[in-house]
């Protein structure tokens, strides 16, 4: 399934950004390299939300797991270009299911754990999905069951596929030599190319449901050196990943860099901060990931940081929110650690602030380097494969002062080329010019206007924790219920998860609800995931509006905002 148009692969081989090498060729050169190295590795706490002991894979062992899973899949009758859904931990079957994809070019689409039939059957019905990959549980969660009762309802999706229980893929046979070269023959026959598409993620904009951003081999390759360049990365790393491998922050970090590198991944599930540390204390790691929050926390408790090798774990990526300079400061003053500056959506949209071009660390906590706008020179050879210009909404025209806000636009070699199977959303993602509509406002900034720094978002969502979510989706689904009148969704600011939601409600005439009443009817009633439940309840007698009738949601997050702890509420 090659979605790309042939004039942008034309372009992009041409100039070496991208190439004929696929993810699967990519993992048959590192374990022929160093077949006995430790490839992937469990979380420590995995019988906590999953079955089994935690497992250590090398390379060799790893291999071995896809080749019995490769068998199996083609035994069911999957080919080339059907799609396989994805819902699991992060865990080593990940990459024992997403390397099977690559390597007989089935179409992967991982889904986040907390999803549930309200934004699976969306899924469902646009992919048309012939299988499931799954755990028997996630956590307390019974998910082989839920997806049996969603196969019922889907007669597309013939096979819910599962690790543990009763017939489970641990249980699958080894692959022998007859089987082995039956999947020599399946893979010529698939004849997967670097343009195929090897994932369709989901991202969740203004729209009332999730939107499907494939990436092709190529274009998740082409994203890596911003990562090994801005945290100074060499073969052999080891990762260790806490976010989930399913979108942009996990897959080019913990799959796609791992692979180029021949790392090792350590895995973590979910967010613990006694695990975290307790791994970055033993596995040795060389780079991981955390919210901002999380490190302004262990900042101010430096004691949690004690035992951990700062000369090794010299960098630590960061992103989602904005940093706070003293925390960089602090980080790079106390210990030696560079703290990385992320920006970036699914799409492609993204930017990198590294001390590689910004060695202040004061400087990298607010701005990223200006790339792909002319003028300006940077390390990260990723800015030389993306353009950007930034627009000023009101006037459609292209801002190169500094100081005024505009919606940062992107083109070039990392940005996807349409939403799957939405061809009216993909004509509102672009410009006139074929630039990606971040959403994002950011302004020109620096001596020489060589910075961008990020001011807000024009789309109206909440970021909870990383994870981008609709209001309008979570609107739409408060509406049906009996007591809610009117309802608008805004965020309250958040220490630990940087935003949670807040549902402003002007209930029906003589009828009260509670936030308990919201949750349980999203939760129960709506089958939705438990993060898009509001934390938070406004009600009003009527929700402020301007002279033509639009919500004034300003207004409401003014109001929500004291909603939040003090400290936070009065933060500008």
């Amino acid at each position: 399934m090659v979605l790309v148009s042939p004039d942008k692969i034309q372009a992009y081989s041409a100039r070496q950004w991208w190439g004929e090498l696929t993810l699967w060729q990519l993992f048959e050169q590192r374990l022929a390299a160093h077949p006995e190295a430790e490839a992937v590795v469990d979380a420590c706490n995995r019988p906590a939300f999953a079955h089994g002991a935690p497992r250590r894979l090398s390379w060799a062992e790893l291999g071995r797991e896809v080749d019995r899973l490769c068998l199996h899949l083609l035994d069911l009758g999957l080919r080339k270009d059907d799609i396989v859904l994805a819902q699991m931990p992060n865990s080593v079957e990940q990459f024992i299911a997403y390397l099977a994809c690559a390597r007989l070019g089935l179409v992967l689409s991982p889904v986040p754990v907390q999803y549930r039939a309200h934004e699976l059957g969306h899924v469902l019905a646009l992919t048309q999905v012939r299988a499931v990959l799954t755990f028997e549980r996630i956590a307390k969660h019974e998910t082989r069951a839920m997806w049996q009762a969603l196969a019922a309802a889907h007669a597309h999706l013939g096979h819910v596929l599962h690790w543990g229980g009763a017939d489970a893929l641990d249980a699958l046979p080894w692959a022998d030599d007859a089987g082995r070269q039956g999947l020599a023959q399946a893979e010529r026959a698939a004849a997967v190319s670097a343009n195929d598409v090897f994932t369709i993620c989901w991202t969740s904009g203004t729209e009332a449901v999730p939107k499907g951003v494939p990436r092709s081999h190529n274009e998740w390759m082409v994203v890596a050196p911003s990562i090994i360049e801005a945290a100074d990365l060499q073969p052999g790393a080891r990762l260790l990943n806490p976010f989930p491998l399913i979108n942009m922050a996990g897959l080019s970090t913990a799959f796609v860099t791992w692979l180029v590198l021949g790392a090792t991944v350590v895995q973590h599930q979910p967010f613990d901060l006694t695990v975290f540390l307790e791994q970055l204390r033993t596995e040795k790691i060389d780079y991981t990931v955390s919210p901002p929050a999380i490190l302004n926390s262990l900042l101010q408790n430096e004691a949690l940081l004690e035992g951990i090798d700062f000369k090794r774990l010299s960098r630590i990526g960061s992103g989602s929110a904005p940093l706070s300079p003293w925390m960089v400061q602090g980080f790079e003053q106390r210990f030696g650690v560079r703290i990385v500056n992320y920006f970036g959506s699914n799409e492609g949209a993204a930017l990198s602030s590294s001390d590689i071009d910004v060695p202040d660390p004061a400087l990298r906590a607010q701005f990223f380097p200006r790339a792909g706008a002319g003028g300006h020179e940077w390390r990260i050879s990723t800015t030389r494969k993306i353009r950007t210009r930034l627009v000023d909404l009101d006037t459609g025209q292209d801002i190169s002062e500094n100081g005024r806000p505009g919606e940062l636009r992107f083109a070039g070699a990392t940005i996807f080329s349409g939403y799957f199977r939405a061809p009216e959303l993909t004509a509102r993602a672009f410009d006139d010019q074929g630039f990606y509509c971040s959403g994002d406002l950011f302004e020109i900034a620096g001596e020489r206007g060589q910075f961008y720094r990020y001011v807000g978002r024009s789309k109206d969502i909440v970021i909870r924790g990383g994870v981008n979510i609709s209001s309008e989706e979570i609107e739409s689904l408060l509406t049906g219920h009996p007591a809610v009148q009117e309802v608008a969704v805004v965020a309250v600011p958040d220490a630990l998860l940087g935003e949670k939601l807040c549902a402003c409600v002007v209930p029906r005439p003589g009828l009260t609800l509670s936030l308990s009443d919201l949750q349980h009817y999203l939760r129960q009633d709506k089958q939705a995931a438990i993060y898009k439940c509001p934390e938070y309840l406004m009600s009003l007698d009527s929700l402020p509006r301007n002279a033509v009738g639009k919500i004034l949601k300003r207004e409401l997050r003014e109001q929500a905002r004291l909603l939040a702890p003090t400290e936070l509420a009065g933060a500008a």
